[in-house]
């Protein structure tokens, strides 16, 4: 069996059970874009559940939600109009696009760091085939902004904007509020889940390479000189991780988190910690650990923003693919959002450990004389004086207003004066280290993982062998027959199920009790529970685990109270 026939047996299943389908397929459907089905949206709902649950339970994170449309002001000042593009190029053939990165990945270790000209000597000297036709020749490879434009407004009135191509910038614009949600005191953070919108050049490996994706983010601003205190020696699990090889081979080490930051490996212990609760989620939503690893990337391939950038990779049918960027972004974000909106409030403030005394000399005005001579300037005026850094050795000087016009200050109007300035603290702007989360992707490895192909007896079927957390459902509730009061007793069942909370319940009566069987275990819910003609005598069900097929009967109430309490696994 090779890979790429599982693959397809697997996406086969999938749409066959509601699970991941194409978009717009009685129209031919359109390259990358997909429908989660009844099933999938289950599983998705769950999985962000879980992501949500896993970041905000400490209380120094809480969730946001901003607009999916952003104004272009917006995303020029957080770099993405200039800098968010990849490589095209078009064969001269049939003029089919493509990513350049993408054509040369077997010729190059890492496409990503490669610039145009390196990209177009490699489809060059390779004589690498267009996909589409086999010919090699290609236009020279230029950059392509991948972001969705748009109007805010109508007609004349309106105005640029973009779908968003990341939720970060929605939580960047909210950092006055979070400033004081957490009563002014850092570190904390803000997590936002959600569509992001990217215009792929050329879409490809189903769900790993979307135009519109599902993305879970979080910003944690932080105190750049007074780091959280980060302790991950309890931690004693070895990961393996990727350094930044600075020129040398890449080499995989296996190492625990904690020796790595005292190694040196990972330098920011920051970023470390969010590694570490990057694995403790993935591992808690079924990623199999021994296919997780962490690449720091090099230098070159660092996005414009950030300071240290480690990608969590998962190996599945399509190979190590990148599902999660932990990057420092510094104060990048804030300062260049500060510098745009002429704003000062995406500040934060830091109290010395002792109070500053400094001597300092300013121009202290004569208000006698300069109401007088500037009346309804006066204002500007004095405003401009108390905020004069540099003291000028002459007078008189010109001195600029914040309207950008000048007035001449003479030795009339001010004197000389040294203060001393009492300073107890000083305002900065936060660091922040950001996990942003490829939901689809982490979606895709979590069902290849749990993709089971099994033969019992002569029969094949298919398991997904998923985690309870993230199972479309808890449990299945299948009536033997639709008579005899066997349906009447099931329904009753299974709305009592439904009435728990945070429990969800189906029911399947449609053909034999093995296809159901069959049914539930390809859509991954962990236990049946089946209604036969002794129910209706003495009021017990057969419970049926997914894993093992194993089966043990009791009595309704009591298992109506183990489901109630999370507690059904303690049956076997």
């Amino acid at each position: 069996m090779t890979d790429e026939k599982r693959i397809e047996r697997l996406s086969a299943m999938l749409k066959r059970r509601g699970i991941i389908l194409p978009a717009f397929e009685i129209y031919g459907g359109v390259s990358g874009l997909i429908d989660y089905g009844p099933v999938g949206a289950s599983i998705r709902r769950r999985v962000i559940q879980n992501w949500i649950e896993h970041w905000t339970i400490n209380g120094d994170i809480v969730e946001i939600d901003s607009p999916t449309i952003t104004p272009e002001n917006v995303l020029i000042a957080s770099g993405h109009v200039g800098e968010f593009n990849d490589l095209m190029t078009q064969c001269e053939q049939c003029s089919s696009a493509f990513r350049a990165d993408q054509l040369v990945e077997g010729y190059h270790p890492n496409p990503d760091i490669l610039v145009s000209k390196e990209i177009d000597e490699i489809l060059t000297a390779e004589k690498i085939k267009c996909p589409n036709c086999n010919q090699s020749q290609w236009t020279s490879s230029k950059p392509m902004n991948l972001m969705f434009g748009t109007k805010i407004g109508a007609m004349k009135s309106s105005r640029q904007a973009y779908m968003r191509p990341e939720t970060a910038q929605g939580m960047f614009m909210l950092y006055p509020s979070l400033y004081r949600h957490f009563r002014q005191k850092l570190p904390f953070g803000a997590i936002q889940t959600g569509k992001g919108y990217r215009n792929e050049i050329s879409p490809r490996q189903g769900m790993i390479r979307l135009r519109e994706f599902n993305m879970a983010e979080l910003e944690y601003f932080i105190d750049p000189e007074n780091p959280p205190i980060i302790d991950l020696s309890a931690n004693k699990e070895k990961i393996t991780l990727i350094p930044d090889p600075n020129g040398n081979e890449h080499k995989e080490i296996r190492i625990t988190l904690q020796d790595a930051i005292d190694n040196n490996v990972i330098k920011d212990k920051t970023v470390g910690y969010f590694l570490s609760r990057t694995w403790d989620f993935l591992i808690g939503v079924g990623i199999e650990p021994s296919k997780i690893r962490f690449r720091q990337h090099e230098g070159s391939e660092m996005a414009h923003y950030a300071e240290d950038c480690w990608d969590c990779e998962i190996l599945g049918e399509h190979g190590w693919i990148e599902c999660v960027g932990i990057a420092n972004r510094t104060c990048h974000d804030l300062l260049s959002h500060e510098k745009h909106s002429n704003s000062n409030s995406l500040r934060a403030w830091r109290e010395f450990d002792e109070v500053k005394v400094e001597n300092k000399e300013i121009l202290a005005a004569k208000t006698s004389v300069l109401g007088p001579m500037f009346r309804d300037r006066a204002g500007s005026v004095l405003s401009a004086l108390e905020n004069l850094e540099n003291i000028p050795d002459n007078l008189p000087f010109n001195l600029e207003l914040d309207d950008g016009s000048n007035v001449e200050i003479t030795s009339e109007m001010v004197e000389k004066k040294m203060i001393n300035n009492s300073i107890a603290g000083e305002w900065f702007t936060p660091h922040v280290i950001e996990p942003a989360f490829g939901i689809d992707r982490i979606i895709w490895h979590i069902l290849d993982h749990a993709y089971e192909e099994i033969e019992k007896e002569g029969e094949k079927y298919n398991l997904l062998k998923l985690k309870e957390s993230v199972a479309p459902a808890d449990v299945i509730v299948l009536p033997l027959f639709e008579k005899d009061g066997m349906g009447v007793t099931a329904r009753k069942l299974n709305s009592q199920i439904n009435q728990m909370k945070g429990v969800k319940c189906l029911i399947d009566s449609s053909k034999s009790i093995g296809r159901r069987y069959a049914r539930a275990d390809e859509i991954g819910v962990p236990w049946a529970i089946t209604v036969d003609h002794q129910t209706l005598e003495d009021g017990t069900v057969t419970i049926r685990r997914r894993d093992d097929q194993k089966q043990i009967r009791m009595e309704i109430n009591q298992l109506l109270t183990l489901i109630d309490s999370n507690m059904v696994s303690t049956l076997f």
